[in-house]
């Protein structure tokens, strides 16, 4: 067994492998960019080495710094983890070429499976059912759009080169073609290094399958079984299960035995995914991820085999320590993946600072990269965190996986916690009747709206009236007693006349004001026309909310001009406004363009002085992987233009002024 590896990775899957190793008494070595120097995987590794600046491309994709990171270190093999360099074959052909190990295939299989293109020929010659198209990739957009118009839509972009969803688009009409293309390529070439894209059909209602494998590279390759991928948003899996919801009779076996078929073809090493798309009692094969998968936890937890020692032993030479007979199915396990998105506003990636987070306790497996201070920032994807369970059944680990999504809190960014918890709760996900549409067409538009509780918008502000006398910052005329404002009432009435706050709960505007606090510890407070007298308290890590005889433990924090509530699995994020600020605060129809998080400007698609519509797309940017525009809100003329393209911004920078038309 090896002494140490480097983990080429961040985040939860570093901290991961992590932990096998040190189990394993193997030591580790860890790799940061600029933006990871404080991140949870660099303290839980211990040693950690910097690549960079804080993009993939300055840091995780640089082939060189890492393996002088390896040497430097003394490691004997590197792990890649998922994603970056996971599937680059010239990344393992460098590895294999400084002496060192490359802990996943050979670099040839790499080439063979890790490109989409290449795979479905090998699996066509494996005499596995493939779908047409897609045998062929390119970075030439008019060579794509070609391969695409000579297809019936609608038509799936996929990078060659990826996998995990990033960079797919489907094209339902002709004239969207062109911009998806130079979207994936974009996309694929910011995660992957790598612009070329395949084509293929879509199906539009099929189930995703997948089929774990291992290989001890002489040929005998055995199967853990299989997972259930379909619930997913724009092609990234948002919960997995294995074993799969229930399949037409022979299905299983079937895939089973074409993934382990392919597999022996090419004398596998190590582990890897066979990835399969299911409609009815027909499978065709998709793809190969020639590495450790996001969602392997929930095979782990139904097989018992830690997925990491395997492909640490098999890499180190001692082979499959197992057989196809000892592996056994025992009951059935769920994963949540947990993201800094808002899925309330389209999926909006959330960054920023966490200021708190508490995850489950025993009897959930939580995999993380995050921890209170850590900073999402907009290099990477948005994944915080994954929760597995697992139970005797399906509809327990539903129920349970539910609960601890429930019981989960972050604070700082806001998360698809409450999302992930409706998708549990919907019928076609209780009786398998889902595909991978399901969620575009049940929950898209829908997700994530309820309003913000009363009781939950007065302690909101009544934390924020505690927070800012502990500040002790100035509020006005009334600074010198209290920020309340409640002195400056007049007649018998208790509140304030003057507002002291205002708090937005998405586009709805709330006005706060206070009265006088009670020896008791009692505040009456006025949201809006409705009043909700409550008594607020620190209790240990949370804060206790009394009204009348009712009392609840609420997670309250402040980021910046936010703040967040979260309880009982939902979460709302408040912008705060001081009330004397207000006209500083006017500008939501005032024609500004502020961007909606960080990231980096791609493109301007206006210059001063032009004639722009409500809805025209002024700006592109991307943030976590991912492109967003910045568009109109009305009619008018664009007066000011304040970025250019390339340049880095942070969260509400003004881009652009449009002056309404008259």
């Amino acid at each position: 067994m090896f002494k140490k590896i480097l983990i080429a990775n961040r985040g939860e899957i570093a901290c991961r492998i992590a932990r096998t190793c040190q189990r394993l008494g193997i030591a580790v070595a860890g790799v940061h960019s600029s933006a990871d120097r404080d991140a949870l995987h660099t303290a839980v590794i211990g040693e950690s080495i910097s690549l960079g600046g804080g993009s993939a491309t300055e840091s995780y994709l640089r082939i060189d710094a890492v393996i002088a990171a390896a040497l430097r270190c003394g490691a004997q093999a590197i792990h890649p983890g998922y994603g970056f360099l996971a599937e680059n074959p010239d990344f393992a052909r460098a590895v294999e070429a400084a002496g060192l190990v490359f802990i996943g295939p050979t670099p040839e299989v790499i080439d063979r499976l890790g490109n989409k293109a290449s795979a479905k020929a090998e699996a066509r010659a494996a005499g596995v059912a493939v779908l047409g198209g897609g045998e062929q990739a390119s970075a030439d957009a008019e060579v794509v759009a070609g391969w695409a118009r000579a297809q019936p839509l609608p038509v799936l972009l996929k990078p060659a080169a990826g996998g995990g969803g990033k960079g797919m688009h489907v094209v339902h009409q002709a004239g969207a073609l062109a911009e998806s293309i130079a979207t994936a390529m974009r996309e694929a070439r910011s995660a992957f290094g790598d612009a070329a894209l395949i084509v293929e059909p879509y199906v539009e209602r099929g189930r995703h399958i997948e089929v774990q494998i291992a290989g001890d590279g002489q040929g005998t390759v055995i199967h853990l079984f299989e997972r259930e991928c379909t619930l997913q948003r724009r092609h990234q899996k948002l919960i997995e299960e294995a074993p799969a919801a229930p399949l037409p009779a022979g299905l299983r076996e079937q895939m089973l035995a074409d993934a382990v078929r392919l597999a022996q073809r090419l004398r596998y090493r190590g582990v890897g995914t066979v990835e399969f798309l299911v409609a009815g009692d027909r499978h065709w094969f998709l793809e190969v991820n020639p590495r450790l998968q996001v969602e392997h936890p929930v095979t782990e937890e139904v097989t018992g085999i830690d997925i990491v020692e395997l492909m640490l032993r098999v890499a180190a030479g001692e082979g499959l320590t197992l057989t196809q007979a000892d592996v056994r199915l025992h009951g059935h396990a769920v994963e949540a993946r947990l993201c800094a998105e808002d899925a309330e506003h389209d999926f909006l990636p959330s960054t920023g600072k966490i200021v708190a987070v508490r995850f489950p306790g025993p009897g959930v497996r939580v995999e993380t990269g995050v921890r209170a201070g850590s900073v999402v920032t907009p290099f990477y994807d948005s994944l915080l965190a994954k929760l597995i369970v697992h139970a005797g059944d399906r509809d327990a680990a539903l129920d349970r996986l539910s609960l601890a999504l429930a019981e989960t809190e972050v604070l700082g960014v806001t998360t698809n916690g409450r999302f992930l918890q409706q998708l549990i709760a919907l019928p076609q996900t209780r009786d398998a009747s889902f595909h991978t549409r399901s969620v575009d067409e049940v929950l898209a538009g829908r997700a994530g709206s309820e309003a913000a509780p009363l009781r939950w918008l007065a302690a909101a502000a009544a934390w924020w009236l505690l927070d800012a006398r502990h500040r002790g910052a100035g509020y006005g005329a009334w600074s010198a007693l209290d920020v309340t404002g409640w002195q400056m009432h007049a007649g018998d009435d208790p509140v304030s006349t003057v507002p002291s706050l205002l708090l937005r709960d998405g586009k709805r505007l709330h006005e706060v004001r206070f009265g006088a606090p009670q020896p008791d510890g009692q505040l009456l407070v006025q949201v809006g026309e409705e009043r909700v007298r409550l008594g607020l308290r620190a209790e240990a890590a949370r804060w206790q909310l009394t009204i009348g005889d009712s009392v609840e433990q609420l997670a309250i924090a402040r980021r910046d001009g936010s703040l967040f509530v979260q309880a009982q699995g939902l979460a709302f994020a408040f912008d705060a406004i001081d009330f004397l600020a207000q006209a500083a605060a006017a500008h939501v129809t005032s024609g500004e363009l502020r961007t909606p998080l960080m990231g980096t400007i791609l493109k301007i698609h206006a210059a001063v002085g032009d004639t722009v519509r409500a809805g025209d797309v002024v700006v592109t940017m991307e943030s976590m992987k991912m492109e967003m525009k910045i568009c109109a809100e009305h009619d008018g003329v664009l007066r000011i233009l304040g970025v250019v393209a390339g340049q880095m911004v942070e969260r509400g920078l003004l881009v652009g002024l449009v002056d309404a038309a008259a």
